[in-house]
């Protein structure tokens, strides 16, 4: 892909998000596109939203577990971004429109106090820049088709990297925590649409731990000369599969001691 390309097909993505029309795959009018393509476009959409006057907040991370590995064939998490106008309080409702297809994650967040970054951060860095981890759901929505009509053929990992990692949302619980307080890999939550559980999972789904999920974007980061920045939300990545969230559903996850968080869609 030519680097027009990259910044024509930022700009087909927001358009999508503005008007709720989804396009086609991106791997089908571009077959040999690869991850630089997929974060290039990323990356055009994060200059586009700043100049719309928008804020990072912090950074999402996807891709941890082995089954969403395996299934996207890849051996490596991706990031996207978040920004200002993506956080919701716990227990609010989204707003009908707001989003196209939207589905929930439930994730362990971390909220930093100090800078961090390099290509060779360490797990006990991670820890000490940490000022809190708290219980968060992920809100995801896709503004690329998922299946192509035509051929059938479902988005590849480079649709989802260029349509910044399908996120779309957060939500914090009220609860925080010292990071070192709980072993995070038996951090885990019953997630439920509606009251019924959907969901179960433990945080060692993540990387086999959510520190080191941490470590891995600060080092991938620093490849592209970023680091993460104090105050900054980031969450480490799901440890259950995506739960649908038709309007009206009510989504809560009991994440036992560590706290809850709910979320619902008008």
């Amino acid at each position: 892909m030519t680097p027009a390309d990259h910044a024509k097909a930022a700009d087909d993505l927001l358009e999508a998000e503005r008007t709720g029309q989804q396009i086609g795959l991106l791997t089908k009018a571009f077959p040999d596109m690869d991850m630089d393509d997929a974060y290039a476009i990323q990356n055009a959409i994060y200059r586009a939203k700043l100049a719309q006057g928008r804020s990072v907040v912090g950074w999402k991370i996807g891709l941890t577990s082995k089954a969403m590995q395996s299934a996207l064939n890849i051996d490596i998490p991706d990031s996207g971004i978040l920004f200002d106008d993506m956080v919701f309080a716990d227990g609010a409702t989204v707003p009908a429109g707001r989003f196209i297809q939207p589905r929930i994650e439930a994730e362990i967040a971390f909220v930093m106090k100090a800078p961090l970054g390099g290509v060779d951060v360490t797990r006990a860095e991670v820890l000490a820049a940490t000022d809190y981890v708290a219980p968060s759901i992920e809100i995801l929505d896709t503004r690329i088709v998922r299946v192509d009509a035509e051929t059938g053929k479902t988005r590849t990992v480079f649709d989802t990297i260029s349509d910044n990692a399908a996120n779309a949302g957060v939500v914090l619980g009220a609860q925080r925590h010292k990071a070192e307080d709980f072993d995070l890999r038996w951090v885990g939550a019953i997630t439920s649409c509606d009251g019924e559980v959907e969901e179960t999972g433990l945080g060692a789904g993540v990387l086999n731990d959510p520190v080191e999920s941490v470590v891995w974007l600060a080092r991938r980061m620093a490849q592209y000369g970023q680091s993460i920045e104090p105050g900054q939300i980031i969450l480490s990545g799901s440890f259950i599969r995506p739960i649908e969230c038709p309007s009206g559903a009510k989504i809560s996850a009991d994440f036992g001691d560590f706290g809850s968080v709910d979320i619902a869609f008008a």
